[in-house]
């Protein structure tokens, strides 16, 4: 497990190699949730900004669940990075970027790995100065055989590829030396959430840590 300094100090890329990626329906389910992620140790938490409950979800696990890291994805406006990080969210995600949205979120002070899809748009970011970033969606985008080519001409930049992802390909990334993690959400199944079975949760969280 992730101790809070060590966390605050250490890139979101280096926490775990795994981020889950959480869509929280119930705020109910926030907090044990979130425990049963940590315990399994994956303290990086992303939950995505799609449902009503997700800020208030954000807010308890900060509040609560002090050796959690939690962030926010799906940010996709200068809104959503404020209320995130009003919320308590210590990382930002994003599926894509813009100059207005890059802006707000480098003004933030928190860390964020904004999402690319294309070599233009990784030469972009760097050019701007940032090197960590989200390869969104990384199946759909040409999984590990384009970012596997991105690594030559483009070394300095550092990758969390989410979209597709499973325990079965989630090694494949995590071999790529310009892969620092991968984002998925399959210790997280639909039934085990419904029926509040966190230890089951645990338990997925568990072997997904240790994959690296």
């Amino acid at each position: 497990m992730t101790s809070p300094s060590a966390a605050a100090s250490a890139s979101v890329l280096d926490l775990a190699p795994v981020v889950p990626v959480v869509v929280v329906e119930d705020v109910a389910d926030a907090v044990p949730l979130a425990r049963a992620l940590v315990a399994g140790g994956l303290p990086a938490i992303e939950v995505t900004l799609r449902t009503p409950a997700a800020l208030d979800a954000i807010r308890a696990i900060a509040a609560e669940v002090p050796d959690a890291v939690v962030g926010a994805g799906t940010v996709i406006s200068a809104t959503n990075v404020a209320d995130s990080v009003d919320a308590g969210a210590r990382f930002l995600v994003s599926p894509g970027w813009t100059d207005t949205l890059l802006a707000a979120m480098k003004a933030s002070g928190v860390p964020f790995l904004p999402g690319v899809s294309t070599t233009s748009e990784v030469v972009a970011l760097i050019e701007r100065g940032v090197h960590e970033m989200k390869f969104f969606p990384a199946e759909a985008a040409g999984g590990t055989a384009y970012l596997k080519s991105l690594g030559g001409p483009l070394p300095q930049a550092r990758f969390c590829p989410t979209g597709g992802i499973g325990l079965a390909s989630a090694p494949s990334y995590l071999a790529l030396k310009n892969v620092g993690c991968v984002g998925g959400s399959w210790m997280l199944p639909a039934d085990a959430v419904a029926a509040k079975d966190w230890g089951r949760i645990e338990t997925l969280a568990r072997e997904a840590a240790a994959l690296r």
